[in-house]
């Protein structure tokens, strides 16, 4: 559904880093009228308008707290965490208040969020409609998140990422470690050419000896490791066991 008429004209975005900075300048170029701000808001700053918090997740209680206290609120608070719940935004008064976690990786204040997925949660359907519309304004694809849902949510987003990044590091030291130069650089085509084919076929992108059933291989690969690598053979026979239960699922289907 399409919520742009809900997205806000104005948007106070509390936090200047580097989220904050890029959700700015995307609400700029759509046209909002967008104040950067720090923590110390003043009542000027937060009359009338939708105020996002895009502070530390320990900060977001604090700052929401000290914005309730100010003369003329805001008509609507919401953070930018992926993991914080709503309960930090929600005062005695029960006003409507909203998340909305950009699922991208930001390295600066300039990083493009255009058709960044974004997950999205209200405590009314307006709260709702209002961070979709936000969302859609400016250039992000929201998806709705369940409150009860949000760690696992995060808990997924990580692993997609930062486990990623360490997978990968894993590998790049392993083939250091024997002699090969720029490691990245060797991994990186085969890297990106698995993503695009996982991307379009989910488990039944799997290759190699485990989807083949080549265990002489997979021995092969322990042994190497446990006299080269040691510390890593129980990351290696974890990751071997799901593999494999992801290969023998039916139609490649992720195991349960």
């Amino acid at each position: 559904m399409n919520h742009r008429k809900s997205a806000p004209q104005a948007l106070t975005i509390v936090g200047p880093g580097r989220v904050g900075s890029s959700i700015a300048a995307a609400a700029r170029k759509a046209g909002l009228q967008v104040d950067l701000a720090g923590r110390e808001l003043t009542a000027a700053q937060v009359d009338a308008q939708v105020v996002l918090l895009c502070v530390p997740d320990s900060a977001i209680d604090e700052v929401a707290t000290r914005i309730r206290s100010l003369e003329g609120p805001p008509r609507m608070l919401g953070h930018a965490s992926g993991a914080t719940s709503l309960d930090p935004l929600s005062g005695e008064q029960g006003e409507p208040v909203f998340s909305i976690h950009p699922l991208q990786t930001v390295p600066d204040g300039q990083t493009s969020l255009t058709g960044c997925p974004a997950a999205i949660a209200g405590s009314t359907g307006d709260a709702v409609a209002m961070a979709s519309g936000l969302a859609e304004v400016i250039g992000m694809l929201p998806f709705e998140v369940a409150e009860s849902d949000r760690a696992a949510y995060h808990a997924a987003a990580s692993i997609a990422s930062n486990y990623l990044v360490t997978l990968e590091q894993v590998a790049a030291g392993m083939l250091e470690r024997i002699g090969v130069e720029n490691p990245r650089s060797v991994l990186a085509p085969l890297v990106r050419q698995s993503l695009s084919n996982w991307e379009q076929l989910g488990a039944g992108a799997l290759t190699g000896p485990i989807a083949r059933g080549d265990l002489g291989t997979v021995e092969q690969h322990r042994t190497a490791i446990m006299a080269n690598d040691p510390e890593l053979l129980e990351m290696y026979d974890v990751m071997a066991e799901r593999t494999r239960a992801m290969a023998a699922a039916p139609n490649g289907a992720p195991a349960a």
